[in-house]
C-alpha cells in the first residue's frame, strides 16, 4: 500500500458526502482495504511518508479517519487521535498544509485538531480552519469548540470510552445535534 492509494480512495473513490456519514458497508470496505496499513501507521512504520505533504496527509487520514470506520462505536476508534494530531502539527510546522492541492485536503490534515479534547488545540484549530474556502469546516470547528469550552471533552464519546457523564452532559446529549 502506498500513500497515493489512500488519497485516491479518500478523495477520488469516495464522494464528499460519504466522509462523515455512518455507513456500515463503507466501514467494512475500509476495514478490508486498509486495516493492514492502519496497523503499520499505528506502529509508526510509515515514517517515510512524512517527508511529503501528501504522505503526511495520507497518514493522518489513516489514523484520524480510517480509525473511526475500522473501529466504529469502539474505544479503539479514538486510540490513534494523539498520534494523528502530532503528525498534523508537524506537517503544519513544515508548511505542508500550504502545499496541498485543495482546501478539502487541508481540512483533513487539520481534522485531528478538531477531534482533540484540548482547549489549547482548539485555539489552533480556529486559526487553521479560518481560511477562505474552509468556511463550512470553520463552522463545524466553532460547534466543536463550544462543546470543548463547555465540558472539556466530547460527551458523546463518554459511553464508548467508559467515562461517567455528568448530569449536564446527559442533558446535553438529549438535545438535537449534540453528537457528531
Amino acid at each position: 500500500m502506498n500513500k497515493n492509494e489512500v488519497l485516491d480512495f479518500w478523495f477520488a473513490t469516495l464522494e464528499p458526502k460519504q466522509w462523515f456519514i455512518k455507513d456500515l458497508s463503507l466501514d467494512e470496505t475500509i476495514k478490508e482495504k486498509f486495516s493492514d496499513v492502519y496497523q503499520q501507521a499505528a506502529k509508526g512504520e510509515l515514517w517515510q511518508w512524512r517527508s511529503s505533504a501528501e504522505g503526511s496527509l495520507a497518514e493522518v487520514i489513516i489514523l484520524d479517519q480510517f480509525s473511526r470506520n475500522i473501529y466504529r462505536d469502539e474505544a479503539q476508534s479514538f486510540a490513534t487521535d494523539p498520534m494523528a494530531l502530532i503528525l498534523a502539527q508537524t506537517a503544519v510546522a513544515n508548511g505542508f498544509d500550504l502545499r496541498l492541492a485543495t482546501t478539502a485536503q487541508r481540512a483533513f490534515l487539520y481534522m485531528p485538531y478538531m477531534h482533540s479534547e484540548s482547549l489549547i488545540i482548539h485555539e489552533q484549530a480556529m486559526e487553521l480552519f479560518n481560511q477562505p474556502g474552509m468556511e463550512h469546516n470553520y463552522d463545524y470547528e466553532l460547534k466543536h469548540k463550544v462543546i470543548i469550552d463547555r465540558f472539556g471533552r466530547y460527551p458523546h464519546r463518554n459511553a464508548i470510552l467508559g467515562r461517567v457523564s455528568t448530569k449536564e452532559e446527559v442533558a446535553f446529549l438529549q438535545e438535537p445535534g449534540s453528537s457528531f
